[in-house]
């Protein structure tokens, strides 16, 4: 093995120290950065950071778990200035009767939020309204804030946002 490659293996391995573990980074650093192998296209969530990087699945989908009751919670009795400056928040608007169900689903490395709930003006059992789109969409940038990608690492899992009857984003 290369000594890329052992550095990679010591930073990832979960019985690795605090302390060795940073070493290791900061000698992978190093080395990447004198051989310009560290320009790949890699991009984190701005919530990446929050779980670390040896984070298991369930314990993302319990962080956006947070996250969702955080917004609708606390959010929610906001007062809003006026029409024309008001921020609109897919999440925190929706209609109370819906709820969400987030799921890390490890065999298939993937976290699962599926919208429950939904009313009929929103395009409850059939169709997709312009609403429950914004709020599909909001919801795969929470998932993909915890995210990471890039050609040389992947993702770090893949999100998906549905319905009890059909795939909004996969």
């Amino acid at each position: 093995m290369s000594r890329v490659a052992h550095l990679r293996a010591l930073i990832d391995h979960p019985g690795t120290g605090a302390g060795e573990r940073a070493a290791a980074q900061r000698m992978l650093d190093r080395i990447m950065s004198k051989s310009g192998a560290g320009s790949d296209d890699r991009s984190y969530g701005a919530r990446y950071a929050r779980l670390g990087r040896h984070a298991d699945l369930e314990s993302i989908a319990a962080m956006i778990r947070d996250d969702l009751a955080f917004v609708r919670v606390v959010f929610a009795d906001a007062p809003l200035v006026d029409h024309e400056s008001a921020v609109v928040d897919p999440i925190r608007d929706a209609p109370e009767e819906i709820t969400y169900s987030v799921v890390g689903l490890p065999q298939e490395n993937s976290i699962e939020i599926t919208i429950e709930g939904v009313p009929a003006e929103w395009g409850g059992g059939e169709g997709v309204s312009p609403q429950l789109r914004r709020l599909a969409d909001e919801l795969v940038d929470l998932l993909n804030s915890y995210n990471h990608d890039g050609e040389a690492i992947g993702k770090r899992f893949f999100a998906r946002v549905r319905t009890p009857h059909e795939t909004l984003v996969w």
